[in-house]
């Protein structure tokens, strides 16, 4: 793909990249003890569905629930004691906040974390759980990030910056570390890209250990802000996604040209694709991922040509989601699959009929979970009457063979789903 440069970012020729293997290494031997040896997978099952040999990398297993441990952990005991008396700040929404706050109250440092306004009140909580000062500014975490530079200013305290730090940047590069340590048969690891930090570590120390493996990163479709850099794209990003940890709008100036050298591509992935990697992550390997942390695999799903036959190393960057969105995406994974529809049957509006349609549905092994029966909101005649069932079914064969029947019994029935779509 084309390489360009995004504006205030350095060309090659401007500098050398800022951490190197040695660096990461170090930050291994920093982080024994500190933070978790996280597993590294294979999955069978995930490999069987996307055509190529997953291995997972369990990253929400982090005492924090992200990988962003390791590199506030590592940025953290760097600090002289001075630093360390001065207090630290942080901008972030989630996962950054929750680390930096974790760490730093382990380690004795007061830490204040600036949080955009309307950040869910679970995060909010967990960070203050940590003992960190949390205050909000800005709507966006860009307006929220310019609040805490200024107190950092005002206060004397040590920005920490969620990807653009040499220290935080070495510490998320031990994750590939780990994954080539477990599996060296590795093709490719695929990373989700926010600012670039966990993709810039992990790309300098793999291609390190092993230069002929790939490194492909994975954006939200929504925020593809690396994509167009690398591209000479003028920026445009915004929108709701469920991969907030990664709906950054400007990469990191020190992690833009490592990303341009050593990153093979860059995917973008849709909000389907997200919710789809975080359903397969949890009903296939029992693992809770939130959207950004199903990225990797989301990528593979959505491209699977393009990794067929490979050995793909996926990161599971992180399992802070909200339970409220993990139940939709559940509902609606099962909608999908066909194991939940919702059918409107056109009927005679007569005694009976209800009777005669559940038996039918009955004998077919659905299960009848809600029932409603359209008489005045329907454009139907005044002797027929739609009736909407919510019900369990297999799959979307089962469905097709109910719907088959209705049909052989003289009803006209159609689905009122997302699952209408895969009925072909």
């Amino acid at each position: 793909m084309s390489r360009g440069a995004p504006a205030g970012a350095p060309s090659p020729g401007d500098q050398d990249m800022a951490v190197t293997i040695d660096d990461i290494r170090a930050a291994a031997r920093l982080l024994q003890g500190q933070v978790v040896r996280t597993p590294t997978e294979h999955s069978r099952t995930l490999s069987e569905i996307c055509g190529c040999q997953i291995v997972l990398k369990f990253e929400n297993q982090q005492f924090t629930a992200s990988f962003k441990d390791r590199g506030a952990y590592v940025k953290l005991a760097s600090l002289g004691e001075a630093e360390r008396k001065s207090g630290v700040i942080a901008m972030s929404a989630g996962n950054h906040a929750q680390a930096v706050a974790y760490h730093a109250q382990r380690l004795g440092i007061a830490s204040t974390i600036v949080m955009p306004n309307g950040t869910p009140q679970v995060k909010v909580e967990n960070t203050q759980r940590f003992g960190a000062r949390v205050l909000f500014g800005g709507e966006t975490i860009d307006e929220a990030a310019v609040f805490a530079r200024e107190l950092a200013q005002d206060e004397h305290l040590i920005f920490v910056h969620p990807y653009d730090d040499e220290k935080v940047m070495a510490g998320q590069g031990t994750v590939a570390l780990e994954m080539l340590a477990d599996d060296p048969a590795l093709d490719v690891i695929v990373i989700p890209i926010g600012g670039g930090g966990l993709i810039s570590g992990n790309a300098i120390a793999a291609k390190a250990i092993k230069p002929s493996i790939k490194i492909v990163g994975v954006e939200a479709a929504l925020y593809p802000s690396m994509y167009q850099a690398l591209n000479a794209l003028p920026p445009k990003a915004g929108g709701r996604t469920i991969a907030e940890g990664i709906a950054v709008k400007t990469p990191g100036k020190l992690t833009f040209p490592v990303v341009r050298e050593l990153v093979s591509d860059v995917l973008l992935v849709d909000e389907a694709d997200f919710e789809r990697g975080v359903q397969l992550l949890l009903n296939i390997e029992k693992s809770v991922a939130e959207g950004a942390g199903a990225g990797a695999l989301a990528a593979v799903l959505a491209n699977p040509q393009r990794f067929r036959g490979k050995r793909v190393g996926c990161i599971v960057t992180g399992g802070n989601i909200d339970p409220r969105i993990l139940a939709s995406i559940i509902m609606r994974g099962l909608v999908r699959e066909g194991r939940l529809v919702r059918m409107r049957i056109e009927i005679p509006d007569q005694p009976g009929v209800l009777a005669q349609i559940t038996r039918i549905i009955g004998e077919s092994g659905a299960n009848i979970m809600e029932v409603y029966h359209q008489r005045t909101f329907s454009a139907l005649p005044v002797k027929s009457a739609d009736l909407d069932i919510v019900m369990e079914t297999r799959d979307m064969t089962h469905v097709r063979d109910l719907m088959n029947k209705l049909t052989s019994a003289g009803f006209k029935a159609a689905l009122s789903s997302a699952a209408a779509g895969d009925m072909g």
